[in-house]
C-alpha cells in the first residue's frame, strides 16, 4: 500500500514537471508575440542632434505607440561610433538592446586598427530605414561655379585645394576619396570632429569644399550660404531640384548615400525579429513618420532582414576597395 502511494506521488511530481516544462516551452515560443514586456534601449553611436539620433527618436516615438513600451534612446558617441556598436554587439540578443547604425558601420573596419566587433557576424540586421545623398558644396564666393570648374581648378593646382570631412571613416570622408579616384583631382583631406564643423568652415570660406549628407545642408543651400555643385544620387533630389547629379556633370561612379538601419545583437530569436520587423515597417509606413522624414530630406527605404544583410555585405566590400585604392592607412 505504501509503495503504491509513493508510486502515485512520483507520478504526480513527474506530471507536474512535464506540465511545467511544456508551459516554459510555450512561453519561450510566444516570446515574439509578447515582446516587448519592458522598455527597449536604442543605442545611437553618436552625440544627440545628428541624423542618426533624429532618425532613432522619430522611430522610437512611433514604436512606443504601436508596441506600448518605451524605446529609450541611449547616445554612446566615441571612437567613430565603435563604442556604441560594441555595446550592442556584446548585449544579450533578446530584443531589448537595439542599434540605429549608418554607413560607417561597414567602413570603420577598413579604417580603424582595432574594431571590437564584426560588422556582419556580431549583429542581426533588421531593416534599412532611410537613405540620404551626399552633396558637394563650396562657398558661394568660390571661383568654381560648377563641378567641372572645380575639377579643372583642382587639376591645375594639385594639392592646393582641400576638403573637410566628419573624420576618418565617415561617409563624408569616403565620398571625398571616391571623388578623388573618379576625377583624378588631388584634393587634400582635412578631418574634423563632425561634418557640421567642416561645413561651417566652408560657409566661412576657410575650407574649399565638403561632401555633407544632404539633410544637414539643405537649409544653407536654400539660404544662399552654400553653393551645391553636385549630388551623389542617380536622380536629382526633390529637396534641391536645381542641383545636378555627379553623373549629369560627367563624373561616374559617385552614386553614394548615407544609410540608416536597425540592428540587434547576433542571435536574435526569429519570432522576436519578425515582431520587430513588422512593427518597424508599420511605423515607417505611417503618414506622420513619412512626413517627418520628408521634412528631414530623408528617403524612406525599408527592406527585409535578408535584403539589409546583403546590402551590408555589398557596402563592406565596396568601401574596402575604395580604402585600398585610395591608399588609406588604418588609424
Amino acid at each position: 500500500m505504501t509503495a503504491l502511494r509513493l508510486h502515485g506521488r512520483f507520478a504526480v511530481v513527474a506530471l507536474c514537471g512535464q506540465l511545467l516544462f511544456a508551459a516554459e516551452q510555450a512561453i519561450a515560443q510566444a516570446g515574439g508575440r509578447t515582446y516587448p514586456s519592458r522598455p527597449v534601449r536604442v543605442v545611437v553611436p553618436y552625440a544627440p542632434g545628428g541624423s542618426s539620433d533624429t532618425t532613432a527618436r522619430v522611430l522610437g516615438d512611433k514604436l512606443r505607440e504601436l508596441l506600448g513600451q518605451q524605446f529609450v534612446i541611449d547616445n554612446r558617441p566615441g571612437a567613430a561610433g565603435s563604442i556604441g556598436r560594441e555595446l550592442v554587439a556584446k548585449a544579450s540578443p533578446d530584443g531589448y538592446t537595439l542599434l540605429v547604425g549608418d554607413s560607417p558601420h561597414t567602413i570603420n573596419v577598413h579604417i580603424l586598427k582595432h574594431v571590437p566587433y564584426d560588422p556582419i557576424r556580431s549583429f542581426t540586421p533588421i531593416t534599412l530605414l532611410a537613405t540620404a545623398p551626399q552633396t558637394m558644396v563650396v562657398h558661394p564666393g568660390f571661383s568654381a561655379k560648377t563641378l567641372k570648374d572645380f575639377i579643372a581648378a583642382a587639376r591645375a593646382q594639385p594639392g592646393k585645394l582641400n576638403y573637410g570631412s566628419g573624420g576618418a571613416g565617415s561617409v563624408t570622408h569616403m565620398t571625398g576619396e571616391l571623388f578623388k579616384l573618379a576625377t583624378g583631382a588631388n584634393v587634400v583631406h582635412v578631418p574634423y570632429k563632425s561634418i557640421a564643423l567642416a561645413s561651417a568652415d566652408v560657409i566661412a570660406g576657410q575650407m574649399h569644399t565638403a561632401f555633407p549628407t544632404a539633410p544637414g545642408i539643405v537649409g544653407h543651400v536654400r539660404g544662399g550660404r552654400l553653393r551645391a555643385l553636385a549630388i551623389s544620387t542617380s536622380r536629382r533630389s526633390s529637396a534641391m531640384p536645381d542641383v545636378p547629379t555627379f553623373e549629369e556633370s560627367g563624373v561616374r561612379g559617385m552614386d553614394v548615400f548615407n544609410w540608416f538601419g536597425v540592428f540587434a545583437p547576433a542571435g536574435l530569436p526569429k519570432d522576436t525579429l519578425a515582431r520587430l520587423h513588422k512593427a518597424i515597417l508599420e511605423a515607417m509606413q505611417s503618414p506622420d513618420v513619412q512626413a517627418r522624414f520628408a521634412k528631414l530630406s530623408l528617403d524612406i527605404s525599408t527592406t527585409t532582414p535578408e535584403q539589409f544583410g546583403a546590402h551590408l555585405r555589398s557596402e563592406l566590400e565596396r568601401w574596402g576597395k575604395v580604402v585600398q585604392a585610395a591608399g588609406i592607412r588604418a588609424e
